[in-house]
C-alpha cells in the first residue's frame, strides 16, 4: 500500500494502514481523511461503541500542538489595472458608446423621411 497512512483526532494519531481493507466504508473514507484532523469525520459518521474500542490497535501518539502554524491572514492578491486588449483609451470608447447610437437613429429618421411617400 505505500507509505503509512494517518488519521489524527484533536490531540491523537493513528495509523490505519492496516485497517483499508477491512473498513466497512470502505478505503477511500480513511484515506479522504488522512494527514488532517479526523475527529469531525469519524463523529459525524456515528460509530458504534465497538468500533471506538478498535481505535486502541491503531492508536500511534499525541498529537503536538506545539508543531501547528498559526493561522495566517487571507490572502488577497493585489489589485490589477483595468485589462484593454485593444488599447483604446476610456475617452474613445465612452464617445463611441454615445454617438453610434445617435448616428443610428439620425440614419434612421433620414430613412424613413426620404423614403416616406407623398401625401397629397
Amino acid at each position: 500500500m505505500g507509505a503509512e497512512k494517518k488519521v489524527y483526532t484533536l490531540e491523537e494519531v493513528y495509523d490505519v494502514t492496516k485497517f483499508l481493507e477491512d473498513h466497512p466504508g470502505g478505503d477511500e473514507v480513511l484515506l479522504s481523511s488522512t494527514g488532517k484532523d479526523a475527529t469531525d469525520d469519524f463523529d459525524n459518521v456515528g460509530h458504534s461503541t465497538s468500533a471506538r474500542a478498535m481505535m486502541d490497535e491503531y492508536y500511534v501518539g499525541d498529537f503536538d500542538k506545539a508543531f501547528i502554524p498559526a493561522k495566517t491572514a487571507k490572502y488577497t492578491p493585489p489589485k490589477q489595472p483595468h485589462y484593454n486588449p485593444d488599447k483604446t483609451s476610456d475617452f474613445i470608447i465612452k464617445l463611441l458608446q454615445f454617438l453610434v447610437p445617435l448616428l443610428i437613429l439620425g440614419l434612421a429618421f433620414v430613412v424613413r423621411t426620404y423614403t416616406k411617400s407623398p401625401t397629397t
